[in-house]
């Protein structure tokens, strides 16, 4: 059984509606901004309180901790993170172009500074395969390391500390950036790379990464290209020199090639069944050491290893400053990349543990993270995507968890990292492409994304095919602007249709897809889906005559139309000051006009509920609109105005040109208004307000 709803009201217009539930008193207003202003300025231990909180969340958290409940989850997940982050901050390091153990002080200092200042839960931070790649092609275009040179030697050394300058560099500038966008609010600006940008350019990104390293796994000494076409120019050097691959190191490639990715499936399969993943990483590190330092395959069969792993925490000192002009613009992709991927994550596992999280907060969080880790010679950092899924999926369940990863990363600085001299350069590239996994299979996302939009598809796959055909930052650069050129098209292009009324309600719908729903009688009722602006006002222009079917010539028939109705109205007056009349007038005159609202549309009723927004031009539009209304006899409405919009309208003077009180709450109180008005007696209908 279904309920029925009768309402019984006065019409609203805007005005009336206005003065019946509005506010009336704007000073009010404007006194409590100035409590709010006067609030703001004002400084208490409240307040202080609240703000140390607020930019400090450990303060927050920490004294709510759950002991019993979540220190044993933050333990677990905490060492087996700090566990991954040995082998993959190694190997993220090589695609810095800089030395093995910058990756492992960037698995250091970024954990411990997001633990204090981050409001994510179950985000793990430090080297970033992306972010790697893209600092690594700023190294490479800034200190190229000539082939042959022995890294060992004076000269190596010299170009290593310069490499690790540059790189630290980027660092500083990138969280310098971020620091900067907190101050200003800027954290929104994340919204600008949307999810099928942020998917395409990972997992295009994963390629670069891919080819990157086929150099290391088969023991090439390559040179590293950057620029539009890199990934070619490297595939066409390695193909190249296929003939000179080192067997050895090939064989150690596949091997743990063999052994990382059957593991890695395991972990993807039984993750909730297995406590926490199986390490293969460190354990296939731990055992390509030992068996290279055991058969002495460094000098017997010329493989590439880490070398010296300094113990020990670095000594402090500034970043290449004087890079900071030629580095600006590739950092301004890096921060971008940086924040939208730690953003996302952050988002993604707060809203499935039911927690929110500061954007903002974040841009000072990873902010602080950068700046100070760059003058401990680490190189840029964010979120990562396999650490976090790690993270949660070990049971993490604060931010707590990092202060474990960051131990186990500790007292592989301190005892453990000059263990790894012997370690195989080609491990560590295993390592990378492996952790890649979760990028490649953001291709299955592909047929949903065609089924749900297009156009989203349309922009994963331009981004995707930018990234890899020309470089990354080129590529990310050309997703952006295909994305939001999608938005200004689509706002351009806005349907338009007409509306109809279901038979007895006062609901209404298009008439293309609702076709029970009819139109009412002399009323054009229009909605358009968009803003009206100085982008779509022509094409919104063309709609709405093209609906209306007012052609030019059409136009110019009503209004001669018009005037002899107008005249021939003025024509008894002069009559009856002469002393005659024609008393049969008045009919035909009525005749006439009934006859013409027979066939013509006599009224124009725009639903302006989608309308977010209009500008200048917009409004100048509804105004020349008015103008060619008023011309063929042909009355305007408006209904569903918002206030910004109404706001703006009659700001540009459109109240000059039309009725105030054609301007409705609803489109039922329109159309009920109109209908009022076309049964009263033709002689209160004289006047025409347009």
């Amino acid at each position: 059984m279904s309920a029925s709803v009768a309402v019984y009201r006065d019409i609203y217009t805007e005005d009336r509606f206005r003065q019946t539930y509005g506010t009336e008193d704007q000073s009010g207003g404007r006194e409590r901004l100035r409590d709010r202003l006067a609030q703001r300025c004002s400084c208490s231990q409240v307040d202080c309180l609240h703000l140390l909180k607020k930019r400090l969340p450990v303060c927050s958290w920490l004294p709510k901790y759950k002991i019993k409940k979540w220190l044993l989850g933050d333990i677990i997940a905490g060492l087996t993170v700090g566990i991954v982050h040995i082998p993959q901050g190694m190997a993220f390091a090589l695609l810095t172009s800089v030395a093995p153990v910058y990756g492992l002080y960037t698995s250091f200092f970024p954990v411990v500074l997001y633990m204090l200042f981050g409001t994510g839960h179950h985000v793990s931070t430090g080297t970033f395969a992306v972010l790697s790649l893209m600092t690594g092609s700023v190294v490479e275009q800034l200190v190229p390391i000539p082939l042959g040179l022995n890294s060992s030697s004076p000269e190596g050394a010299e170009l290593e500390a310069q490499r690790i300058g540059v790189a630290s560099a980027v660092a500083f500038l990138s969280g310098i950036m971020m620091l900067c966008m907190c101050g200003l609010q800027l954290g929104f600006l994340s919204t600008y790379l949307s999810e099928p940008i942020v998917k395409a350019f990972t997992s295009a990104a994963a390629f670069h990464v891919t080819v990157s390293q086929l150099q290391s796994m088969l023991g090439l000494r390559l040179p590293r290209y950057a620029g539009v076409f890199s990934l070619f120019k490297t595939l066409a050097s390695v193909m190249e020199n296929v003939p000179h691959t080192n067997l050895a190191e090939l064989v150690i490639s596949l091997l743990c090639l063999a052994v990382l990715v059957p593991v890695k499936e395991v972990n993807s399969h039984f993750r909730e069944r297995l406590s926490t993943p199986i390490p293969m990483e460190i354990i296939t590190v731990i055992i390509a050491t030992g068996i290279t330092y055991a058969f002495s395959l460094d000098s017997k069969y010329d493989i590439q290893i880490v070398g010296h792993i300094p113990a020990g925490f670095p000594e402090p000192r500034l970043p290449a400053l004087e890079t900071v002009p030629e580095i600006a613009g590739d950092t301004v992709a890096i921060t971008l990349v940086a924040y939208a991927v730690s953003v996302s994550l952050a988002m993604i596992y707060a809203d499935k543990h039911g927690y929110s999280i500061d954007p903002n907060q974040e841009l000072l969080a990873h902010g602080i993270s950068n700046t100070v880790s760059s003058l401990f010679t680490c190189f840029p950092n964010s979120a990562t995507l396999a650490t976090t899924n790690i993270l949660e999926s070990a049971g993490g369940h604060t931010q707590l968890a990092g202060l474990f990863t960051s131990l186990v990363v500790l007292i592989v600085l301190l005892l453990i990292g000059p263990l790894f001299y012997f370690l195989p350069k080609a491990v560590l590239a295993c390592i990378n492409v492996t952790s890649l996994r979760q990028m490649f299979l953001l291709f299955q996302d592909l047929p949903d994304l065609w089924r749900i939009s297009k156009i989203d598809f349309m922009v994963w796959l331009v981004t995707w095919l930018s990234v890899v055909v020309l470089n990354v930052d080129l590529g990310l650069a050309i997703g952006v602007v295909f994305s939001m050129m999608t938005v200004i098209c689509r706002t351009q292009r806005a349907s338009c249709s007409v509306l109809g009324r279901a038979a007895n309600t006062e609901i209404y719908r298009s008439i293309n897809n609702h076709n029970k729903c009819y139109e009412v009688p002399g009323v054009k009722i229009l909605t358009y889906n968009g803003p009206i602006y100085y982008g779509n006002r022509s094409f919104f222009k063309a709609d709405v005559a093209q609906l209306l079917g007012l052609t030019p010539e059409r136009i110019r028939s009503r209004e001669k139309a018009l005037k002899a109705i107008e005249k021939r109205e003025r024509e008894p007056i002069s009559s009856v000051e002469q002393g005659v009349t024609d008393s049969s007038f008045s009919s035909k005159n009525v005749l006439f006009r009934s006859e013409m609202a027979e066939g013509e549309v006599q009224a124009v009723l725009i639903d302006c509920s989608s309308v977010i927004f209009v500008d200048v031009a917009g409004a100048r539009l509804f105004i020349q609109m008015c103008m060619e209304c008023q011309k063929i006899g042909v009355r305007l409405y408006l209904a569903n105005c918002n206030e910004s919009v109404l706001k703006i309208l009659t700001s540009s003077g459109l109240m000059n040109y039309m009725n105030p009180q054609h301007i409705f709450v609803t489109i039922h109180d329109a159309v009920v208004y109109i209908q009022q008005q076309r049964e009263k007696p033709p002689e209160n209908n004289t006047t025409v307000w347009v």
